[in-house]
């Protein structure tokens, strides 16, 4: 039995996808197994895999008959992984050299913990690199293991589920999965951050994430950002489910909601703008919905308790008052 299974979803990813495999593969850390998840892809990717399994053993590959998407992707080569930890790794990101062995040995100094968080950097396609700007979370930690509730700082960190290892008996006993979608992530990590028993966190930059140009699916315009509502809903319909957590998660989950969705209304690449008063409207109707009782609201999130009039009137508001800000900057 390896210690990791990397599972490895590929789409489109021609051009990264032998760095990231290279990346894995050549670590000094060779107990891993790596499975290489080929969502139908159109383009070289599935033969590239090929390649790599034909002279690594450690290699295996599962081609998809039809393409799932990420999440689908991801449940796909579940099945097939038999390490102790569950490693999910996108096709165009890379592993830093070293980053398995530090990984292995900070799991064999905290006894094996539920989850491990470790850090990463954003690389652009310029070449410049940027570090986490939250990585004293991970510092703050500590040398041991914590739950959430003990240390709740690490929600603050990207809920995303390429920063974490996952020890494959706590995945399989509390049964998660992907569901489809956009904003896949959000069902997956926050009730793997809520549930787990014993976190524990890597100070150590582990993977490069990189930020393309183009081709970044969430950067792309379309109404499949509305998925990210649904994802909520299954997150709360988890914590229904759960009253020992609820109590203590709903608050916070409602609020982290509201502020997701408004992330996403902000960006100008993200929704068609005539969809976007309907997504201001059916995410103030699930704040209103899923707000729990006597719970305060934000001030950063009244805005959905208002109108999208009013929204887009504060919006206009808050960039008028940092091009001043800028130009007074300028002037000194």
């Amino acid at each position: 039995m390896p210690r990791f299974s990397v599972i490895v979803p590929c789409f489109k990813v021609q051009g990264f996808l032998r760095e990231c495999l290279d990346s894995v593969l050549d670590q000094s850390f060779r107990d891993i197994e790596v499975i290489a998840v080929d969502d139908c892809s159109p383009d070289g990717s599935g033969a590239i895999l090929d390649e790599y399994a034909a002279r690594d053993d450690r290699v295996r590959v599962l081609h998809l008959e039809e393409n799932v998407g990420l999440g689908r992707a991801r449940n796909a080569g579940l099945p097939l992984a038999g390490g102790d930890y569950l490693f999910f790794l996108d096709s165009d990101d890379t592993l830093t050299p070293g980053a398995l062995r530090a990984m292995a040995d900070r799991l064999a100094e905290t006894d094996d913990p539920d989850v491990l968080v470790f850090d990463y950097a954003r690389t652009y396609w310029w070449g410049g690199t940027r570090r986490n700007v939250l990585a004293r979370v991970l510092a703050e930690a500590g040398d041991g293991t914590f739950t959430a509730a003990g240390h709740p700082e690490i929600l603050d960190l990207l809920m995303v589920v390429w920063n974490k290892l996952y020890r494959r008996d706590f995945v399989e006993r509390e049964g998660f999965t992907f569901p489809p979608g956009y904003y896949e992530d959000t069902p997956w990590t926050f009730p793997v951050m809520f549930s787990a028993e014993r976190i524990a966190a890597l100070d150590r930059i582990c993977l490069n994430y990189r930020q393309r140009r183009q081709g970044n699916i969430l950067s792309t315009t379309s109404r499949k950002h509305f998925d990210v509502h649904a994802q909520y809903e299954r997150v709360f319909a988890f914590l229904d489910a759960r009253p020992e957590l609820a109590s203590r998660w709903r608050p916070f989950l409602h609020a982290k909601m509201g502020e997701h969705c408004l992330d996403i209304l902000s960006k100008p690449d993200r929704l068609p703008p005539s969809d976007r008063a309907e997504f201001f409207h059916r995410t103030a109707e699930m704040f209103r919905a899923y707000r729990p009782k006597d719970a305060a609201v934000p001030a950063e999130l009244r805005v959905l308790e208002g109108s999208y009039a009013a929204y887009r009137l504060r919006r206009r508001s808050g960039r008028a008052a940092r091009e001043l800000e800028r130009r007074t900057r300028q002037a000194r």
